[in-house]
């Protein structure tokens, strides 16, 4: 049997994200669904291959050990690609025995066999649960610099995964049902037997799930959940870092079989500010004022990251890159608190009047402002 390419079949380049990889497999599956080609085995034949590719480019564990084997230029063939009694794509079988004998340690054979759970397995026990945790999902959130400062509450939208409506996380199409897998005993795990050690890998046939489903539900393809978008709060805590993650339990991708959902991780991007800029704990902006308030002095009101504004006072003949500060105005983490620097500039209008000009030629003649 000729081996498929999986990113050729879903029509994604290998470096596709997960977003990619689901949408070209959504609209694929609906193309060449069996119900909507009834009668038609060459799109039966497409929807398997391409229900196959997913199971394999969805999954993170699954995908690194593709690649691999793709380097090893093996061909495509043993991540399913159509046995009797199987998965959407089913299961083809290595013989491991022709990869060993190639030297190294032991050979391909033991390479292919830690990859695939292949080579001298035994199934486990049927009582082994089949619960298992949703993965973890990462996302980056912007964050104001004032929030990032002072901490808060915010609010995102974000495109997560739920329990697809339809077939309610069972996978299978409305009306049927999943089959327990006869080579795990419904487990979804094996045990790899290997010079006196017992290695439990998920059972290549179900992929770890423990059932086949035969019919994969049209809504989500087979994997019991959807894409939506969910709004989540978030609690901002005081004095954030650009870069770090905020866990937020239970928020994340839907688990397996009934069990319980993944983690959510913010990766927490701070946006830039026209005025504010940090250091450590400290704040730092600037203030223009003009030539006649640094002259005669003035009092200037000074935003604050703490959503307030402080009165400063400026004495004459302030010159420009003069910096004053506001003490305990900065950020407050770890039971300490930076202080807010304000750093004068001085503007020069760039049109006078003509009164305004003889003016100003006056004050140049005299003594003190002459060079």
């Amino acid at each position: 049997m000729a081996a498929t390419d999986y990113y050729k079949a879903l029509g994604v380049p290998e470096g596709a994200s997960a977003g990619d990889i689901k949408k070209a497999y959504r609209k694929l599956a609906r193309q060449f669904h069996p119900d909507a080609n009834p009668g038609d085995p060459v799109a039966e034949d497409r929807f398997k291959e391409i229900s196959a590719a997913y199971q394999v480019l969805s999954d993170p564990e699954k995908r690194r050990q593709y690649d691999q084997m793709r380097r090893f230029g093996t061909g495509m063939g043993g991540f399913g690609t159509g046995a009797p009694g199987g998965q959407p794509g089913g299961w083809q079988r290595i013989d491991l025995e022709d990869f060993g004998g190639l030297g190294g340690l032991g050979g391909l054979g033991d390479l292919f066999a830690s990859i695939f759970g292949g080579g001298a397995a035994r199934t486990r026990g049927p009582a082994a649960s089949q619960r298992r945790s949703g993965p973890d999902r990462h996302v980056t959130v912007g964050v104001s610099f004032p929030v990032a400062a002072r901490g808060g509450q915010i609010s995102v939208t974000l495109p997560l995964e739920a329990e697809c409506p339809e077939c309610k996380g069972s996978g299978a199409e409305p009306g049927t049902s999943a089959e327990p897998c006869p080579q795990c005993s419904g487990t979804g795990q094996i045990s790899l037997v290997q010079g006196g050690f017992s290695v439990q890998r998920p059972c290549p046939r179900c992929y770890g799930r423990g059932v086949l489903i035969k019919n994969p539900c049209r809504e989500c393809g087979g994997d019991g959940s959807v894409t939506r978008r969910r709004r989540v709060k978030v609690r901002i805590p005081a004095g954030i870092e650009d870069g770090e993650k905020i866990r937020l339990r239970g928020k994340g991708e839907p688990g397996v079989s009934g069990g319980p959902p993944g983690d959510l991780y913010l990766s927490i991007q701070i946006k830039p500010d026209r005025f504010f800029r940090r250091d450590g704990l400290d704040i730092h902006c600037t203030v223009p004022i003009s030539a006649v308030q640094a002259m005669l002095g003035t009092r200037i009101r000074v935003r604050t990251v703490h959503d307030k504004k402080v009165e400063l006072a400026i004495p004459a003949g302030t010159q420009g890159g003069t910096r004053f500060k506001l003490k305990g105005q900065g950020i407050t983490k770890s039971g300490k608190t930076g202080d807010q620097f304000v750093e004068i500039t001085i503007t020069v209008p760039e049109e006078l009047s003509d009164e305004e000009r003889a003016m100003v030629e006056e004050l140049g003649q005299r003594s003190s402002f002459k060079e």
